[in-house]
């Protein structure tokens, strides 16, 4: 979803550059190194002085597209008059006349951080305030030494970065604005994920040590190195290695850096990916099984524990600093910190119980790493374990106290469901909550696997979100249901809506995917996040954009609406009035005050309007999931967890089936069923779904992780396909022809309610 609104960033660095050129030629002299944010500061000894602005710029040049980017020309002109002070440049490199010249020169470069600090300032002093390194000159100074020098010098290169590494480490510096230069430097090094110690231990996670052993407003520095954009290409697609970030469809948040800054960034998140990819694979293959005759491998699973060696420990870490920056920015979006090694290879049987430990080292406790199908397995064990645990209480309770059930039943009637489930779920103890659900239908045979209990909250979900009950509603102009404004909840309203709460709750708890039709805002809500005005547009598009049209309209048109801070709504066929603030009804709305208005609206509608009906779902929820690991989800997973994806990719359900009792992919009757399914519209699909799984939904990961099992259920005759819901499989029989099939299978689809015995 989209953010609110915050200061742009891009406008936010034009307008200090802006104000460090004026004052730079009030001074005529500029800073190009210090990491001070302060213009008005007074330069460091060692800081690199160049030319006064006067003399750099050159009359008749213009600001350019990036706002206050002055045109310096030729950047080589810049920097040749200060040879004096600056140790390394691209341009110096390229003009040295042999392999050792080239090793002479980057070993006076890496001596110290120090000297290497003073190696590739930024030409532009403008961009200087963000970053004193020019990162396209350090690229391109490292392209040119992989590409036209020998293997002596590339040695030389990691020998130099490896004692420069552990200088840092060792001899800690007072200069930390030293010492971030010097890193990033290191950190553009293409191969700086290879380089390895004496004893052949990676040189990667001391860099990263180097990064947290910095004071904070230090790390932040570099964060914001980071974030500083440049004139580089940089896609995903053109990087020396595979993606390694996952699947990136995920409705996102508004990011808010520029094109190149948000490139820049992202760059350098893959640094940190490209390692712990390396890393993570490596460890698999060292703990795969031997391979049969004539087979592969079997890759095993590994944990952040077991890789304490590899000290992947400290680039996680590094990371997670790197993606607290980003949640701040929002420069990238956040599922480009998924790794698809490690949501590949954890071990989550291993990882779970370490998470739960005091001083326990686990993957979960990053979760920004992990994709939304790894997290809800992480939950889904959860929930396994608990159960078992309550299990296992039960009989000890029945040893002492008789016989209790082991198990979370409901026994419900089909047209009783809400007042049912109400009632059973108010006399159970929490502990309770925490068994594996039966459901049972009066006056059916079918026994809960698991398929029965799928269509129990189908239904229910269904009865709940009716207009019957009256506790939500949804504009015309929107599929989303939010809560109804009322002056005062009755009692009954409010054990309806904790009961919603409870229902979402066991659903996640069960690993039951809900046809439930919530917005972002109440996903945001569950989890603490603030709502937005953007939010509100999935609510209630006719009113965000209504509120949204006031921003355009004049003093005059705001004055002739006579509009004050109150908001009019209708309960129970009586129309009410609530004042935005305290004395709204005689505050006007002005062009000075429209912003307000819209954020107590927006305000109003999620929450001023719903206080008591939010608390009562979020508190049966809570009773359910509020210690689980939904708590470490974002919003849009949460939401991926209750609903499932949209994605009806029967492609990957036909590739991923499993077949039974003598069928193939090649039988005939299998080619017939595939190719009726590939005619069916959506909804054919959707009913099929429901009638061999008990649900319409499709699970995270897509079709492809649905278990799906077509299985023989004798020769050709009229019976109709028939399934066991509670294990994903259809029985279908094997049809003559391709026109019976399509004929018993849509009988069957169309009259797919209700369970009995086979």
């Amino acid at each position: 979803m989209t953010r609110s609104p915050e200061p742009n960033r891009k406008r936010q660095r034009v307008d200090r550059r802006q104000q460090h050129s004026g004052e730079s030629a009030s001074t005529s002299t500029i800073m190009t190194r210090s990491r001070s944010r302060s213009t008005t500061q007074s330069l460091p000894a060692n800081a690199v002085v160049l030319a006064p602005l006067a003399a750099v710029h050159e009359p008749g040049s213009s600001v350019s597209s990036k706002g206050a980017q002055t045109n310096f020309g030729d950047k080589s002109e810049v920097l040749e008059s200060h040879q004096d002070s600056i140790v390394l440049t691209s341009k110096m490199l390229s003009e040295l006349g042999s392999d050792q010249e080239v090793i002479s020169k980057l070993g006076e470069a890496f001596s110290e951080p120090c000297t290497l600090a003073r190696s590739f300032p930024q030409a532009d002093t403008l961009w200087a305030v963000d970053c004193p390194v020019d990162a396209a000159d350090v690229r391109a100074a490292y392209s040119f030494i992989f590409e036209n020098t020998s293997t002596e010098v590339h040695d030389e290169l990691q020998r130099l970065t490896v004692d420069a590494i552990n200088t840092m480490n060792a001899e800690p510096c007072d200069e930390h604005d030293i010492q971030m230069s010097a890193i990033l430097i290191m950190l553009l090094n293409p191969k700086i994920t290879e380089y390895v110690n004496g004893d052949s231990t990676p040189v990667f996670p001391e860099l990263c040590s180097a990064i947290m052993n910095q004071p904070s407003s230090q790390r932040t520095s570099l964060m914001q190195y980071f974030a500083t954009g440049d004139a580089a290409p940089n896609t995903r697609d053109s990087l020396p290695y595979t993606a390694v970030t996952g699947v990136r469809a995920i409705p996102d948040e508004q990011l808010l850096g520029s094109d190149s800054e948000q490139a820049s960034f992202e760059r350098y998140v893959d640094i940190f990916q490209l390692y712990v990819t390396q890393e993570m694979v490596k460890a698999a293959q060292r703990v795969a099984r031997p391979a049969a005759a004539g087979g592969e491998p079997t890759t095993q699973k590994v944990s952040l524990h077991g890789l304490s060696s590899c000290s992947l420990l400290a680039v996680v870490q590094c990371m997670a600093l790197v993606n607290s920056y980003n949640n701040t920015h929002k420069m990238v979006s956040y599922t480009a910190f998924y790794n698809d090694a490690v949501n590949e290879h954890i071990d989550i049987k291993d990882d779970v119980p370490r998470f739960r430990m005091p001083d326990g080292v686990s993957f979960c406790g990053y979760p920004f790493l992990l994709s939304p199908t790894t997290k809800s397995e992480i939950i889904r064990i959860e929930s396994v374990i608990l159960m078992r645990t309550e299990l296992q209480d039960s009989f000890f309770r029945a040893m002492f106290s008789g016989v209790t059930c082991p198990y979370l039943v409901l026994e419900v009637r089909r047209d009783n469901l809400v007042r049912d489930t109400l009632y059973q779920l108010d006399l159970k103890f929490s502990q309770d909550l925490r068994k594996q659900l039966k459901v049972r239908f009066v006056g059916e045979e079918g026994v809960d696997e698991g398929g029965v209990q799928k269509e129990f909250f189908q239904l229910i979900v269904r009865d709940v979100f009716s207009s019957k009950y009256g506790i939500f509603r949804a504009s015309e102009n929107s599929h989303f249901y939010w809560f109804r404004p009322l002056v005062a909840p009755g009692k009954d309203a409010l054990e309806e809506i904790r009961l919603t709460g409870q229902l979402i709750g066991l659903a996640v708890y069960n690993a039951v995917i809900l046809d439930i039709h919530l917005p972002p805002a109440m996903y945001k809500k569950l989890l603490g996040v603030p709502v937005t005005r953007e939010d509100l547009r999935e609510v209630d598009p006719e009113l965000h954009h209504g509120l949204m049209q006031l921003l355009n309209l004049t003093p005059d048109e705001l004055e002739f609406l006579e509009r004050t801070f109150e908001v009019e709504y209708e309960d129970l066929g009586e129309l009410h009035t609530h004042e935005l603030i305290p004395g709204g009804a005689q505050t006007l709305l002005t062009a000075d005050n429209r912003n307000l208005f819209i954020d107590k609206y927006v305000d109003f509608v999620f929450n001023s309007s719903c206080e008591q009906q939010f608390a009562e779902f979020k508190g049966g929820f809570d009773r359910i999931c509020g210690s689980s690991y939904v708590r470490y989800m974002r919003p849009q997973e949460l939401e991926l967890l209750v609903c499932g994806c949209s994605d009806l990719d029967f492609a990957a359900l036909e590739r991923s089936t499993i077949y039974d009792g003598g069928y193939t992919k090649s039988t005939v009757v299998i080619q017939y069923f595939w190719q009726v399914v590939s005619e069916f519209t959506d909804e054919l699909k959707r009913k099929l779904l429901f009638f061999a799984t008990s649900s319409d939904r499709v699970p995270i990961g897509g079709l492809s992780k649905l278990h799906f099992v077509i299985a023989k259920n004798g020769g050709d005759s009229d019976r109709l396909p028939t399934s066991h819901t509670c294990f994903n499989v259809l029985l279908l029989p094997e049809y003559s022809t391709l026109d019976k099939l399509r004929e018993r299978l849509l009988t069957a689809i169309h009259n797919s309610e209700g369970f009995g015995m086979i």
